[in-house]
């Protein structure tokens, strides 16, 4: 199995003028494609630095960063945009819909920066939101779905490029239990089909869906173990579980 990341001897220095704060101090971790990986520390460990580097919203200090075979840490402005466009899904506790819009709107947002065409757009995103069992809510708004619909649709969206990586910041921590656990059964499935998928998290039965934790704790890495027994996936999940079948 090939490596989609890569971290070489990573460092994150935070220079806040009065202070110099350590983010991360030298990572060094590979992550395999189609790997099932969770990110796990309390407030402060580094987990959010971590996750900001790798979907390319931050730039490291020091080190090299291989995306897919490329070292995204030398890369600027429009050549990153075009890396988180293309090869990264993203999936954020706060849904990041914009609520003006309609779901299937919301769906089309990545594939307008990809110059799909009008009609082509609302093709993928019909599919994706019948994909994720909200085919038949496409024209309603944000704001008229339960948490669980939205992160659906968050995640919906985060596939519309068809990225080779999904990265999902605290995406059950808006969620009762049982959306977190439908939320966690889709990245369960995308995993089966051979999406990567790396969510962060503080919760460990959140974890526990995915086949590897690692721990991070003041910047480094304290813990990096396979997952022996992973929560198992529910024949009955969401939409999401037949339909990718």
């Amino acid at each position: 199995m090939d490596e989609i990341i890569r971290l070489e001897n990573l460092v994150k220095i935070y220079d806040t003028g009065a202070v110099k704060v350590l983010g991360l101090n030298k990572i060094n971790l590979s992550i395999k494609k189609g790997e099932f990986v969770a990110i796990m520390g309390h407030s402060g460990s580094g987990k959010s630095t971590l996750m900001n580097i790798l979907g390319c919203l931050d730039k490291p200090s020091l080190g090299n960063y291989y995306l897919d075979g490329k070292n995204v840490a030398v890369l600027e402005g429009d050549e990153l945009s075009e890396i988180r466009n293309k090869k990264i899904g993203f999936v954020f506790q706060s849904f990041n819909l914009i609520s003006r819009m309609s779901i299937e709107k919301n769906v089309e947002v990545p594939l307008i920066y990809a110059r799909v065409k009008a009609s082509e757009r609302k093709k993928k995103a019909m599919e994706l939101l019948e994909l994720v069992g909200l085919g038949n809510r496409t024209e309603h708004q944000p704001n008229e779905l339960s948490g669980g619909q939205r992160q659906r649709v968050a995640i919906a969206r985060a596939l519309a490029n068809d990225p080779p990586l999904i990265l999902a910041d605290e995406p059950t921590g808006n969620l009762d239990s049982r959306a977190s656990i439908e939320i966690m059964e889709m990245f369960a499935k995308l995993h089966q089909r051979g999406v990567t998928v790396v969510v962060v998290t503080h919760e460990e039965n959140i974890a526990n869906y995915t086949h590897r934790i690692i721990t991070f704790s003041d910047g480094v890495i304290k813990d990096d173990r396979i997952n022996e027994n992973p929560t198992p996936i529910s024949e009955d999940a969401s939409g999401l579980m037949y339909r990718m079948s």
